[in-house]
């Protein structure tokens, strides 16, 4: 399985795309493939301040309730609406129309404690 080499990950199969001092958050491949057929999605609210580690919204498949963790601490910027009417984008464009929220980086330091697509990519060989 490929990952995109610009993400950042986290152990959390979530992937973060900076661009400035934001960040696009989303559900990697890997993720949207375990959890099979996204049917809902419960998202944060523009301005909701998510802390790192912290859940901050969930994910609803035909078997199984998947909370999200946050990558990354900020407060929310924007939120993807379009999935509350269509989350099967997450599993058919994860990295593109599929993104989840947009937080502004409150610590770029946060950044350092997230995964480049190899070591998310090998981390992966735990759960094989």
């Amino acid at each position: 399985m490929e990952f995109p080499e610009e993400l950042k990950y986290s152990k959390e199969h979530l992937w973060v795309r900076v661009e400035g001092d934001r960040a696009y958050i989303g559900i990697t491949d890997y993720a949207q493939e375990e959890l099979g057929a996204i049917t809902s999605i419960e998202l944060p609210e523009v301005g909701d301040e998510i802390e790192q580690e912290d859940s901050f919204g969930s994910i609803e498949a035909r078997k199984t309730v998947a909370e999200l963790y946050a990558p990354l601490s900020g407060p929310v910027l924007e939120v993807n609406g379009e999935l509350l009417d269509n989350p099967a984008l997450l599993n058919e464009d994860p990295y593109d129309s599929g993104w989840i929220a947009v937080i502004s980086i409150e610590d770029p330091e946060e950044l350092n404690l997230l995964l480049s697509a190899d070591e998310y990519g090998d981390t992966l060989g735990d759960f094989d």
